[in-house]
């Protein structure tokens, strides 16, 4: 094993973690300097011709599309329903749900309603944290729950996007994938419900909230499993957000607690309320749940007619087309819905001005993280081909070399590492897709070379990502910005970082059994 070659191959995930642990540097500029290290270890080293880095970087934008896009287009409906008054609606209605409760109000409030918004393209860490605060909990719990609580099903957030794009990446169907996915999911995501009792409340919590947090997280995972036995995977992270939230109401029916109080609401919730319904101020979000019924449904032609007939191949590199999807993808349906909701809003010019301009102070810098992860990781995969686009030394694919030394290191316990990579690939990305983009390439060929099941482990890598959230310095930030207490979140990391090594233990041992 070449130590040097395995430093070099390591260097730009390196890079952008001292940059943003050191440093604390933005996560879009660490990830344009590690690009840059990328591209030179790349040429400089590894014998790739800068044409062949950068035709790959290019190729790694274009598949980051899916995800970019969709960032952009979800940042836009939600700056739309802030300045219309449409999410200071839905939150006086959550704040109302479950008062005598506690329990079960974190339950609905952070993985049900958290879970549903993630799913919607909706950011559960700037809208969850100011209504957790008004319903009485301290600042910490209000940053750390609303991070934590949809983190099990991450990977069908923004509409599966996460769990496509992994399917992209292995070249298999997204129904014949998502399986793997979701046969973690009830454990996992009971593993997060008594997590979040354990930071409210320590044990006295857990054991008096134990059978709602185990029906929470088991509805969640059993749904995630049925959704895939369906064929409708993109839209799991809908059906099991509303599922916990209907589970969890027939439990306050059961227990004769009751279900709805609107005294918690105070004067400005009042307001929203009389300003506009409940329904027009989700409309955005029934049109696009509507419409992505309807072109995922597999009773329907419209799936195989967007995803299959309408594919939009566009070949960057020699031999490998990217497939643009343009009329299935959800950044697509995202914008016709907001479009769409505009009369049900009742936007006026001025809202819509409005809307745009802070949407394009907004979406780029995330916009950019997305596509400079995927533009690293191409660059790896795709490290030591000519300008054919073969490879002619092996020991000059970053890939290989890690894949190499990995097996050198762990051999047959290789599945017990693989879900901490992506969970630091989520660390360093801030997105389990992009710890996707970077790992999967390197997890298939491990897995070949020690006769392992490649999807399971990839997909516990995935996993791993998603469990990054709770640690992501940007979305723990957000948090405590969207309630005016930036700084808090660091000693919410130091909680929360234990939480999800443990949580990522339990899926490295169900991995190892698995591959």
């Amino acid at each position: 094993m070449n130590l040097l070659s395995v430093l070099l191959a390591l260097f730009p995930v390196l890079v952008v973690l001292v940059l943003l642990l050191w440093k604390r540097m933005a996560a879009d500029t660490a990830g344009l300097i590690g690009w840059a290290a990328a591209m030179l270890v790349a040429w400089l080293y590894f014998q790739t011709p800068l044409q062949v880095a950068l035709t790959a970087s290019l190729a790694g934008v274009l598949a980051s599309l899916p995800i970019t896009l969709m960032v952009a287009t979800s940042i836009l409906q939600v700056t739309l329903m802030l300045e219309t008054g449409a999410i200071a609606r839905v939150v006086a209605l959550v704040k109302s749900v479950a008062p005598k409760d506690q329990v079960v109000q974190i339950m609905i409030v952070n993985i049900g309603f958290g879970t549903l918004l993630a799913a919607l393209g909706a950011t559960p860490v700037s809208i969850l944290p100011p209504i957790m605060l008004a319903l009485g909990y301290s600042s910490f719990i209000a940053i750390a729950l609303p991070a934590i609580g949809y983190d099990a099903l991450t990977t069908y957030a923004l509409l599966g996007i996460p769990v496509v794009v992994f399917a992209n990446f292995v070249g298999r169907p997204v129904d014949e994938v998502g399986w793997v996915f979701a046969r973690y999911m009830p454990v996992i995501s009971s593993c997060i419900a008594l997590g979040m009792l354990w930071i409210v409340g320590g044990w006295s919590m857990l054991r008096r909230g134990l059978l709602p947090a185990l029906l929470s997280g088991l509805t969640a995972g059993f749904i995630a499993i049925g959704m895939n036995a369906i064929g409708m995977v993109t839209l799991t992270g809908v059906a099991a957000g509303l599922g916990v939230i209907l589970v969890m109401l027939l439990y306050l029916l059961v227990t004769r607690k009751p279900l709805w109080d609107k005294s918690v609401q105070n004067e400005s919730d009042q307001q929203a309320v009389a300003r506009i319904s409940f329904w027009r101020a989700i409309s955005p979000w029934l049109i696009l749940t509507g419409f992505a019924v309807i072109v995922n449904a597999p009773f329907l032609p419209f799936f195989d007619l967007t995803f299959t007939t309408w594919a939009m191949p566009v070949e960057v590199i020699p031999g490998a087309p990217e497939k643009v999807r343009l009329f299935w993808q959800a950044y697509f349906w995202i914008l016709v819905s907001v479009v769409l909701s505009l009369p049900f809003l009742k936007t006026t010019r001025t809202q819509w001005n409005m809307s745009v301009q802070k949407w394009i102070k907004r979406a780029p810098r995330p916009m950019l993280a997305s596509a400079v992860f995927f533009a690293i990781a191409y660059i790896i995969n795709h490290s030591g081909k000519g300008l054919d686009w073969t490879l002619a030394n092996p020991q000059n694919n970053m890939v290989v070399v890690l894949a190499d030394a990995s097996t050198a290191l762990f051999g047959q316990a290789y599945p017990l590492i693989a879900p901490f990579l992506g969970l630091l690939g989520g660390f360093v990305s801030g997105s389990e897709t992009s710890s996707i983009a970077m790992f999967t390439a390197l997890h298939l060929s491990i897995a070949e070379k020690i006769g392992a099941f490649g999807l399971v482990i990839a997909a516990a890598s995935g996993i791993g990502g998603g469990l990054a959230s709770v640690i992501s310095p940007a979305k723990l930030q957000n948090a405590a910005a969207s309630i005016d207490r930036i700084g808090e979140e660091a000693g919410v990391l130091r909680v929360t970082f234990v939480i999800s090594l443990i949580i990522t233990a339990v899926a490295a041992i169900l991995t190892l059994l698995w591959a």
